[in-house]
């Protein structure tokens, strides 16, 4: 047996929901003063700087020679040459 859908009269889930919108303040949302983002580089300590650095093939083969980490490995005998 097929049940037929009751109405209810026109409009009346409009008319509830608009007079629920209706009775509801609408309040600003609060500003919040953030700092504007840093331009440019972060400034971290002990950040490494990327360069482009010529070198003979010798002493890049030197420190090469003893496999990965080679760049710090050169990094710590640049800072030891120049005493920082």
């Amino acid at each position: 047996m097929a049940m037929t859908p009751t109405r209810r009269g026109s409009g009346s889930a409009r008319d509830i929901a608009e007079a629920a919108f209706k009775s509801a303040t609408a309040k600003p949302a609060p500003v919040v003063e953030k700092p504007a983002p840093a331009r440019g580089t972060l400034s971290l300590p002990n950040a490494k700087e990327l360069v482009s650095l010529r070198l003979d093939r010798d002493v890049l083969e030197h420190f090469q020679q003893d496999g990965p980490g080679w760049q710090e490995r050169m990094n710590a005998a640049l800072r030891k040459t120049a005493g920082l």
